[in-house]
């Protein structure tokens, strides 16, 4: 690990957030007391800003805790956890619950649509309640960078819901590519079947207006968005198709498949985007399909590397040099491939079943020694935090910085030609009418903070 030029700990788990460090460490409990700590046996107060979907599975995922509290503007979606939890108070206003709830409240999900994730985020924070936020983190490139530095601002315990990140097949692979196994990677593909499988995209989808359901407060829905006419095409998963609402395939998928990449190629801004290649685009909607390109320039001693995004696939894609069927026979169709100067590693969604490719070259091969720390699993790993631990694999200094370049690619389906990224300024140099895509604009009464 020496020859990486990093700890393992400042690796994997970023810069500690500012104040966190008890004078007398982390075993001092008093001094986490007075941090505003808990106990590790002490129960945290969580509440879920979005309660129904994937934010019923978040608040299963951290039923040791105590939940608190909860908002949904969708009754009708948030049905399951609101019989399941009938003595929680419940709110369709997420504000609402933090002026009647907030002295309760330690921690918050947040689970909501791609466009309210960073305004609940640092609505949270700005509180000092620990957040865990659904991917990808924030729907624009400004608001990552913006809870990326209000997490350590206001000194809260953070995590994105990339679950891959705690993955054990995750780790096996930065090991395996850290050990010279495939020597110097230089391209990397990662692919997915969404949105083909799960919702409509495309220039056949259109938002015809309707009347709104009786459980459903649609100017709580839309929140910081532009008002607009409700539409059954909107709700209730099919908003990820909706520049507006989600960031499409690669707002749902990328964040885990690209997971792995990110951490073993310790990728950092990239030098350009592109769109080389949509099908199907449409006026309301993201395309079908596309496939997108990355440009990174060299991290140390790691070479510069071209990565390469496919989504609305409807079979595993073949490489050359790849013999068939010896990609994941994955039926959700997502995965990545790593193609190094001596070899090539494969690995599914989260990570997982990461192997040599050919298969063959499994039989006699010997995994590399744990260098990473293994993660308790991820919803465990931000409580931990939360109650003072090292903070979560991927607490908001690494999902921050990863989504900041990854939803890059959103705006690329945008543009003909290559866009050049300019991430210290954050801008796009050789075309300003891209720029206007990096924040979101906010809808009067809605604020950031």
């Amino acid at each position: 690990m020496a020859q990486l030029g990093t700890s393992r700990r400042h690796f994997f788990f970023g810069t500690l957030l500012s104040g966190a460090i008890p004078s007398g460490g982390f075993g001092s409990v008093s001094s986490l007391k007075l941090l505003g700590y808990k106990s590790p046996n002490e129960k945290l107060n969580i509440a879920a800003i979005g309660a129904g979907g994937k934010g019923y599975s978040d608040i299963l995922g951290c039923q040791s805790e105590n939940l608190v509290a909860m908002a949904d503007p969708d009754e009708k979606r948030a049905a399951r956890a609101f019989q399941q939890f009938p003595n929680v108070p419940k709110y369709k206003d997420f504000r609402q619950m933090f002026d009647k709830e907030g002295k309760r409240i330690d921690a918050v999900t947040v689970s909501t649509p791609d466009h309210m994730h960073g305004t609940a985020s640092m609505w949270a924070m700005s509180r000092g309640k620990h957040v865990y936020c659904q991917k990808p983190l924030t729907r624009t490139v400004w608001e990552a960078r913006q809870l990326t530095e209000g997490a350590e601002k206001y000194g809260v315990a953070t995590q994105m819901g990339n679950q891959g990140y705690s993955n054990e097949g995750a780790r096996q692979c930065c090991e395996i590519l850290w050990s010279g196994a495939i020597g110097d990677v230089t391209e990397v593909h990662a692919w997915t079947n969404r949105p083909l499988k799960y919702w409509p995209q495309g220039p056949e989808v259109v938002p015809a207006e309707a009347a709104v359901p009786p459980t459903l407060d649609w100017d709580i829905w839309l929140g910081i968005a532009e008002m607009r006419p409700y539409s059954p095409a909107y709700l209730p998963l099919t908003w990820r198709g909706f520049p507006d609402f989600g960031c499409g395939a690669i707002g749902d998928m990328a964040c885990h498949i690209l997971g792995t990449p990110n951490m073993a190629l310790r990728l950092t801004a990239p030098l350009s985007v592109e769109c080389i290649r949509q099908e199907g685009k449409s006026k309301y909607t993201f395309p079908k399909s596309a496939v997108i390109r990355f440009d990174f320039p060299a991290r140390g001693s790691m070479p510069p590397v071209k990565v390469f995004w496919h989504d609305g696939l409807e079979r595993q894609p073949e490489f050359e040099g790849v013999p068939p069927g010896e990609l994941l026979g994955d039926s959700d169709v997502n995965g990545s491939l790593f193609l190094g100067t001596k070899g090539m590693v494969t690995t599914g969604c989260y990570g997982e079943r990461t192997r040599l490719v050919p298969a063959s070259k499994m039989l006699d091969y010997k995994l590399p020694d744990p260098v990473l720390t293994r993660s308790p699993g991820h919803y465990r790993d931000w409580i931990r935090a939360c109650k003072g631990g090292d903070p979560a694999c991927s607490n908001f200094s690494v999902a921050g910085p990863f989504v900041q370049w990854m939803l890059l690619g959103v705006i690329a389906m945008k543009f003909e030609g290559r866009l050049d990224w300019d991430a210290r300024n954050m801008r796009f140099p050789n075309n300003p009418a891209a720029n206007q895509y990096l924040r979101p604009h906010f809808r009067k009464g809605w604020k950031f903070v």
